[in-house]
């Protein structure tokens, strides 16, 4: 991406695959792959820098749009993220004024929460998962023939895991707690588990 700056402020954002006029002068769409980045400055074309300090994962965080400026003291234009704001954790449920703006019914689900996306994610997990032995299940009520300890054990263990993976995303405190129990050690080890599967 690239900015044309005039008289000090950016003027417009082209995207490098057409040519540029500046003045009486028209510029082929080559100067932005011939020319160098002093040769383009010259002339008031300048290479976009994204600064990404303040971009956040947005698994977990809400990134603002890109603000873009001239820097005329170090001569560069850059594009610089916000402060994220992190997503909430709780559901959001329509309230009375909503009712009356005719947004939806109060009380009912406006939003959900990261805490519910998450547990969803691993209540769909434990289920992918236990489809693989549901045959047995399957099979024991019409035939009568019993599931191998095994594999019952199995199924008890995943739905155990779902629910202590469940109580430990509920009782996070915030979102660095839950990005701490998502993430993994150079074991590929993570806080919060993972689901058995049969070996």
């Amino acid at each position: 991406m690239f900015a044309i700056v005039e008289s000090g402020s950016i003027t417009s954002m082209p995207k490098g695959n057409k040519g540029v006029t500046f003045g009486d002068i028209q510029y082929p769409k080559t100067i932005y792959t011939l020319w160098s980045e002093a040769e383009r400055n010259a002339i008031g074309v300048y290479t976009v820098e994204i600064d990404k300090t303040n971009y956040k994962d947005p698994e977990w965080y809400i990134n603002t749009g890109i603000t873009y400026a001239y820097d005329a003291s170090a001569n560069k234009v850059k594009g610089t993220y916000g402060t994220a704001t992190a997503r909430a954790h709780a559901d959001t449920l329509f309230t009375a004024q909503d009712e009356t703006d005719g947004l939806g019914t109060e009380g009912e689900l406006k939003a959900e929460g990261l805490k519910t996306k998450l547990i969803r994610q691993v209540k769909q997990e434990a289920q992918n998962i236990l489809s693989e032995t549901d045959w047995y299940v399957t099979r024991k009520a019409d035939t009568a023939e019993a599931v191998p300890s095994s594999i019952a054990t199995h199924r008890a263990a995943v739905r155990s895991k779902q629910a202590s993976m469940d109580t430990a995303i509920t009782n996070a405190s915030d979102t660095a707690a839950l990005i701490t129990l998502y993430t993994r050690n150079d074991s590929g080890v993570r806080p919060l588990g993972d689901l058995p599967r049969l070996s």
